[in-house]
């Protein structure tokens, strides 16, 4: 009896030495099943996206790709975060020392997966634009999962479903609009199911114009084209800017006769959006919103 009690003795001491078992993260992403044995502490991202939304919730990281960083993480060009290498190609003898317990890839650094994963356990968040908010929140919900800040992401999830109904109700009351992109002087119309389609899919603004090419690229478009087309609203993305190669390249391309006839021109109804949310840490928990916010006001500013 006593020998028994010395035995239950130890097994109570060790486990309150020990403390508590972890319980084991396990998580679908877009390249197969993640497990992981206790929440992330040195964690790499390739996706700016990501790099965002980990701004967000507080979450630190040891590297990233320094190049595009837009203004709001500009603190993660300083010396204590490593460059891994770029968005596209991996710095595989940087990761190495840097010794990760956890790899996130998305979109651009995709295809290093298998590489990636040799080195430390990889997560695949690359973002579906073709599924934007549904897509969007999955992942955020994934990060929020692995990094046992669940209850954040869905207060922030709550706030943005808030905001996407206001949206919707301003956007219900105009005719259409259009989105183009601007690049090295060149300009693309985008339409519904192309990177930027979630703004009439999820935001309500109709399109004006229907047979737009799907995809990343979008149609090549000219002035008289956006001029025939003349939207209610035009929405412009402008590339240079948001990729460090010109900044206000887009403002300066459209001043011209043509579009200075569109009603969009004349109305005031041309809205520039914020380059680097729109185009390089688009589906981030802080640039999600803030894009949902930009369209709303200009949205509201005109009615």
């Amino acid at each position: 009896m006593q020998l028994f009690r010395q035995v239950c003795g130890w097994v109570v001491l060790s486990v309150m030495l020990i403390g508590p078992v972890s319980a084991e993260i396990l998580v679908q992403h877009k390249q197969g099943e993640l497990r992981l044995q206790q929440v992330p502490q040195r964690v790499v991202t390739f996706d700016l996206g990501v790099l965002d939304s980990l701004d967000a919730l507080g979450v630190d990281v040891v590297g990233v790709p320094k190049d595009f960083l837009p203004p709001h993480l500009t603190q993660y060009a300083d010396d204590r975060y490593q460059q891994i290498g770029s968005l596209f190609e991996p710095n595989f003898e940087a990761l190495a020392a840097l010794k990760p317990d956890l790899i996130i890839i998305g979109g651009r650094s995709a295809p290093s997966f298998r590489q990636l994963s040799r080195l430390a356990p990889t997560l695949d968040l690359t973002h579906d634009y073709t599924d934007f908010l549904p897509d969007f929140y999955q992942n955020a919900r994934i990060l929020g999962k692995v990094f046992d800040k669940e209850e954040d992401v869905e207060a922030r999830l709550s706030q943005i479903d808030t905001q996407l109904q206001d949206t919707r109700e301003l956007a219900a009351n105009i005719e259409n609009g259009l989105v183009i992109i601007t690049s090295g002087g060149r300009v693309s119309a985008y339409g519904v199911g192309s990177r930027t389609g979630w703004l009439h899919e999820n935001l309500g603004i109709t399109p004006a114009v229907d047979n737009l090419k799907e995809g990343t690229h979008g149609d090549p478009v000219s002035f008289e084209f956006i001029l025939k087309t003349d939207p209610e609203y035009l929405f412009v993305l402008d590339r240079d800017t948001a990729i460090n190669s010109g900044a206000g390249a887009a403002r300066t391309l459209l001043d011209n006769e043509l579009m200075h006839q569109t009603r969009a021109w004349q109305a005031d109804r041309v809205i520039y959006l914020n380059p680097q949310i729109w185009y390089v840490t688009v589906s981030g928990l802080n640039a999600t919103p803030a894009m949902i916010e930009e369209v709303h006001d200009a949205l509201q500013r005109a009615q």
